[in-house]
C-alpha cells in the first residue's frame, strides 16, 4: 500500500483516472467470478455441515441481543426529548451537507479543506485515491462524520448508567469499524484496483482461504492472522531446554536446565494464564523471558496448564490452586529441597496467584517469599473493555452455553480479545486474506495468539463472577476452600508490573489494586501493551519503564513524578529479586531424584483446540 504525506489532500496529486477501475478482460473476469462463487459454495458447506450434524450450536443471538438492548437504551435517551433528538439529527445532517458542499467545490476545481480528517494513527485511508478521487473522498468523509457523530451520541447521553454507556461506546466502535468503506471492494480504491488488475483472481484466492478458515474453525470462522506453517512447538518455538518433572490433572510442571554454575538459592515458579499458553514467555531464544531468567541464575519452574475438555468442567479456582499452583510448590520443593520460593503470575495467572497467596496465608503455608505480578488485576473497577461482556445476563447465557460441554470453546475467547482491538486484529486480516487474497506473514506472536485454549466451565464462571462482575477479591468477599480471603493477608514483597498501553489489564487498574496488599509493593509501568510491555528483552533496546517507589495517591500524579528509564524493566526486576535474597548455590539438574517425565515443553501445551 502506497504511503504519501497528506494523502487526504487533492492538491499536488495527479488527477484520478477512471481507466484504472475498468475491467480489461471481461471474459476472464467473469470466469473468476464463477470460480469465486464455487469457493463460496465450499465455504457455505463448511459452515452448514457441523450444524446439520448438531456439532455446532450458534450462540450469536445472545451477544447480538445484548447489543440491540444497549442501542435501544441509547436511542430511548435521545428520542425521549424531541428537542434533543432534533439537535442530534441536525448535527448529523449539517455534517453531511458540509461534506457534500465541499465535494461539489472540489469537483469544480476548487481547493478546500476536508470537513473531517482521519486520526493520524488511522491506516485505513492512506491510499492517495481517498483524497484525490471525489467519489472515494466523499465516502471517506461521510463515513468519518457518521462514526464520530455516533460516538458523540454515546459521550453525551447523560441519562445512561456507566455500564450501559461503556457497552454502547464499545458496540458503536465495533459497528463503525465493520462498516468502514475500506472494508468493501467497491468502496476501497486499492481493493477496487487490485480486483480489476487481477481480473478478480484475488477474490478467488480470498474465498478459498475463507472456506479453509471455516473448516479450520470446525464451522466457525477461525481468522488467520499469520502464516502458522513455519512454527512447531518444541522445534522453533518454546525451545528453552528443560524437563517435565510433575504432572497433575490440570498442570504439568516444567523445570528448566541451568546455564550457570551457581544459581539463586530461591527457585522461581511462574504461574502463567490458562487463557492462551505459557510459551508467550518462551517464543524464541531472543524474546524468551524464561531463557533470560535462567541465564541470570534462576532455577525456573513453569506451570503448563491443561487445555481442558469435558473431564475438567467442574474444576474451579480451588482445583487450579490445589492441583496447579500448590502442586507446583510441592514439586519445586521435591526437586530442589527448598521451601522458600519466588513466584511470578501473569495476567489471570497472577489473579489466581494473588487469591492463592491470601488463602495460603490463612492456612499457614508461607513457602512463597516474594511475588511478581505481570499485568495482573486484583481490583476490577477500571478493568477496561472486557467489562463490556460481563453482566448478569451475559454471564448466565455463557454458563448455559458451557453447561453441556463443560468448557467454553477457545475460539469464543479469542474472538472477544480480538474485538478489543478489532481495527488492528480483525479487519486488516479480513481485507488482506479474503479480499486481497494474500497469505499473512509468519509471526511467532500471532501464532501464539491463535493457539487458543478452552476455559473449564466452573473455573471460568468463578472468574467472571468473582472478579469482573462482583469485584470480590479486592473487597475481601471472595470465598475459597470454605474461607473468606483477604489480600491484606499478603505481607510478602510485591513487584507489580503494569503496561502503559494495556487494554486488558489497564495500568490504572493495576495501580488501584496495589493498595489492597498488606505488605510493601513496588509498582512499575512498562512501555507498550499487554504482551510487548512484558516480553521486552534488554537486548532489543525497546520502550522504557517508569518506577517511583510506593504506588500511593492518584495514578496520573504518580506517573508524572515517576522516574523514566530507557529499555527493558527485566534487569530492574532481577535486582529487586536479588535484594530480597541473593544467596547462591550449586546449579540444579532438572528432575526429582533423577526422575523426569519428558522433555520440555511437555505434552499439555501441544493440545490444540
Amino acid at each position: 500500500m502506497a504511503k504519501v504525506d497528506d494523502s487526504d489532500k487533492p492538491s499536488g496529486d495527479s488527477p484520478s483516472s477512471v481507466e484504472q477501475y475498468l475491467v480489461k478482460d471481461p471474459e476472464r473476469f467473469a470466469l473468476n467470478m464463477a470460480r469465486m462463487i464455487e469457493q463460496a459454495g465450499k465455504a457455505a458447506s463448511a459452515w452448514a455441515e457441523p450444524r446439520e450434524k448438531g456439532e455446532v450450536r450458534d450462540t450469536v443471538a445472545e451477544p447480538m441481543t445484548d447489543m440491540f438492548k444497549t442501542f435501544s437504551k441509547l436511542t430511548e435517551y435521545w428520542l425521549s426529548d424531541p428537542q434533543r433528538a432534533l439537535e442530534a439529527q441536525t448535527r448529523l445532517f449539517s455534517g453531511y451537507l458540509d461534506v457534500w458542499s465541499k465535494t461539489v467545490q472540489r469537483m469544480g476545481g476548487d481547493e478546500v479543506e476536508d470537513t473531517v480528517k482521519p486520526e493520524r494513527t488511522d491506516k485505513r485511508f492512506l491510499d492517495p485515491e481517498w483524497g484525490r478521487n471525489a467519489f472515494f473522498d466523499f465516502l471517506k468523509q461521510a463515513y468519518l462524520v457518521t462514526a464520530r457523530w455516533a460516538g458523540d451520541l454515546v459521550d453525551h447521553a447523560d441519562g445512561l448508567d456507566e455500564h450501559t454507556r461503556h457497552k454502547a461506546g464499545f458496540y458503536v466502535k465495533q459497528v463503525a469499524n465493520a462498516i468502514s468503506p475500506s472494508n468493501f471492494i467497491l468502496t476501497n480504491p486499492e481493493l477496487f484496483r487490485e480486483t480489476v488488475a487481477s481480473n478478480g483472481e484475488n477474490l478467488v484466492r480470498g474465498m478459498k482461504m475463507f472456506a479453509e478458515d471455516i473448516v479450520a474453525g470446525k464451522g466457525d470462522l477461525k481468522l488467520r492472522q499469520a502464516d502458522y506453517s513455519g512454527f512447531e512447538i518444541g522445534k522453533n518455538i518454546a525451545t528453552t531446554p528443560g524437563k517435565v518433572v510433575g504432572r497433575s490433572d490440570v498442570a504439568e510442571i516444567i523445570q528448566y536446565a541451568p546455564t550457570t554454575d551457581k544459581v539463586l538459592k530461591r527457585p522461581l515458579l511462574i504461574c502463567p494464564p490458562w487463557i492462551n499458553k505459557f510459551y508467550i514467555l518462551d517464543l524464541n531464544p531472543q524474546k524468551s523471558f524464561i531463557r533470560w531468567a535462567v541465564e541470570q541464575g534462576h532455577t525456573v519452574f513453569v506451570i503448563s496448564w491443561i487445555n481442558p475438555d469435558q473431564r475438567h468442567g467442574l474444576k474451579d479456582w480451588e482445583a487450579y490452586i490445589r492441583e496447579g499452583l500448590q502442586y507446583g510448590l510441592d514439586t519445586v520443593e521435591q526437586a530442589t529441597g527448598e521451601r522458600e520460593v519466588n513466584t511470578i503470575g501473569y495476567c489471570v495467572g497472577g489473579t489466581l496467584l494473588a487469591a492463592a497467596l491470601a488463602l495460603l496465608a490463612q492456612e499457614g503455608d508461607h513457602r512463597i517469599r516474594s511475588v511478581t505480578f505481570f499485568t495482573t488485576q486484583v481490583d476490577f473497577t477500571y478493568a477496561g473493555d472486557l467489562k463490556v461482556f460481563v453482566d448478569e445476563d451475559q454471564i448466565a447465557a455463557l454458563e448455559r452455553a458451557m453447561k453441556d460441554r463443560g468448557y467454553l470453546d477457545g475460539t469464543k475467547m479469542a474472538t472477544a480479545f480480538n474485538m478489543l482491538r478489532s481495527g488492528d486484529l480483525i479487519w486488516p486480516y479480513v481485507i488482506n486474506n479474503y479480499m486481497r487474497g494474500k497469505d499473512p506473514l509468519p509471526f511467532d506472536l500471532l501464532y501464539w495468539n491463535a493457539d487458543s485454549t478452552r476455559m473449564a466451565a466452573a473455573n471460568h464462571s468463578f472468574y467472571l463472577r468473582n472478579c469482573y462482575l462482583e469485584n470480590n477479591l479486592s473487597q475481601g468477599r471472595m470465598e475459597l476452600a470454605g474461607r473468606t480471603i483477604s489480600l491484606a493477608d499478603i505481607t510478602i514483597p510485591v513487584y507489580n508490573l503494569a503496561a502503559r498501553e494495556d487494554h486488558i489489564a489497564p495500568a490504572r487498574s493495576v495501580f488501584l489494586g496495589c493498595q489492597y496488599f498488606g505488605g510493601d509493593v513496588d509498582y512499575v509501568v512498562g512501555g507498550s501493551g499487554h504482551i510487548a510491555g512484558v516480553v521486552n528483552p534488554p537486548a532489543a533496546g525497546k520502550y522504557q519503564f517508569w518506577s517511583s517507589g510506593k504506588p500511593t495517591g492518584d495514578f496520573d500524579t504518580w506517573l508524572k513524578g515517576a522516574t523514566e528509564t530507557a529499555g527493558s524493566w527485566w534487569p530492574h526486576w532481577h535486582r529487586w529479586i536479588e535484594a530480597k535474597d541473593d544467596t547462591r548455590v550449586d546449579a540444579r539438574k532438572p528432575g526429582i531424584n533423577g526422575r523426569v517425565l519428558e522433555d520440555a515443553p511437555g505434552s499439555y501445551v501441544k493440545v490444540r483446540v
